[in-house]
């Protein structure tokens, strides 16, 4: 069985080479594959009026199974938080929604995804943007921080979930919102099952169940937990979109 440690610096290896292939013009390689045919991650989940409003290298970068923005109901001047951020596709879009008033940072462990997202949103003409190097189980921002907090296809490659859910809340306000899409199992599949479909860096070994999913955020104290698959990723594992919400009385 792999180490924690050992599962992040794949996870980091796979997706420091990802940003390289985009900063250096080659094509971005998706977190894992889907059915044959079928679009199941990167930027053609976004649709064609999005995709032209932001640089060409932010949409190639996108490695995401859905798109958290178009379902996280931004508003004009509220403060965005995007867990896990890649190439910065979700930042901008975030930063459009919230104006001029408002704030997206973006949270990204790996060294050469930060390099790729500062340069996309210099080339956006975003100044409401802030990329920020940390992990998801150690945000850096402090304490009800932020209204929505927005994640693409990260969380289930965080080898402390748990952590996760706790920090999110945290940096969460009172009565703030989680919207994200991550790939999710249906709830007969085991560990083993999910191991055998797919590894830890390709998005589908780590998944939780739906069940495990909606214990996990109610656990870190999260009510109005939805879970709604959108899109098959592999058999028994879906894309799916998780809303929950920070009690206004926390």
């Amino acid at each position: 069985m792999s180490r924690p440690s050992d599962l992040r610096e794949e996870v980091r290896a796979r997706y420091a080479a990802a940003a390289l292939s985009v900063i250096e013009a080659g094509p971005a390689s998706g977190c894992c594959g889907g059915p044959a045919g079928e679009q199941v991650f990167g930027g053609g989940l976004y649709d064609a009026e999005e995709r032209a409003a932001l640089p060409a290298d932010a949409v190639t970068a996108s490695l995401g199974c859905g798109n958290p923005v178009a379902v996280a109901e931004l508003r004009e001047g509220e403060t965005v938080l995007d867990l896990g951020s890649g190439g910065g596709i979700d930042v901008l879009l975030s930063a459009r929604r919230v104006g001029p008033g408002g704030m997206a940072y973006g949270l990204d462990m790996t060294d050469e995804m930060l390099r790729l997202a500062r340069a996309n949103a210099a080339a956006a003409g975003a100044p409401n943007v802030s990329f920020l190097k940390g992990t998801i189980e150690a945000v850096p921002l402090p304490d009800a921080a932020v209204d929505v907090v927005i994640s693409n296809c990260v969380i289930n490659l965080s080898v402390d979930k748990p952590s996760v859910f706790a920090e999110t809340y945290r940096v969460l306000r009172p009565g703030g919102r989680l919207g994200v899409s991550d790939v999710v199992a249906e709830d007969h599949l085991t560990p083993a099952d999910r191991a055998g479909r797919g590894d830890h860096a390709a998005c589908v070994a780590g998944a939780l169940s739906m069940a495990e999913y909606r214990d996990g955020l109610a656990a870190a104290g999260f009510t109005g937990v939805t879970i709604t698959p959108t899109h098959r990723v592999a058999d028994g594992l879906h894309s799916a979109v998780i809303r929950a919400t920070k009690p206004p009385a926390a």
